[in-house]
């Protein structure tokens, strides 16, 4: 399901016009990412819940000259499922 798949959906099953949902989906996106950036954790209780997890840095290697690389250190988005969503699921 793409982006606009998702807006269909969203609008048929809350009775809202393509453009409402649309701007509903970009809205939830801005405050998850916003909350992101600022280090916070957002939980959707049964969906799951976003986070940000540090990763260290670490040695790599180069494929095509295989020289060794130092990879830095990086803050990456996360994302556990919940319960709920678990169990729709399975």
């Amino acid at each position: 399901m793409n982006k606009a798949e998702l807006i269909e959906a969203i609008a048929k099953s809350a009775d809202l016009t393509k453009a409402d949902a649309g701007r509903a989906l970009d809205g939830m996106i801005d405050a998850i990412t916003t909350a992101l950036k600022n280090g916070e954790t957002v939980s959707l209780v049964g969906f799951g819940s976003f986070g940000v997890k540090e990763r260290a840095e670490r040695q790599g290697r180069n494929p095509q000259t295989k020289k060794p690389i130092t990879i830095k250190a990086a803050r990456i988005p996360s994302f556990k499922a919940g319960k709920a969503l678990k169990d729709a699921v399975n």
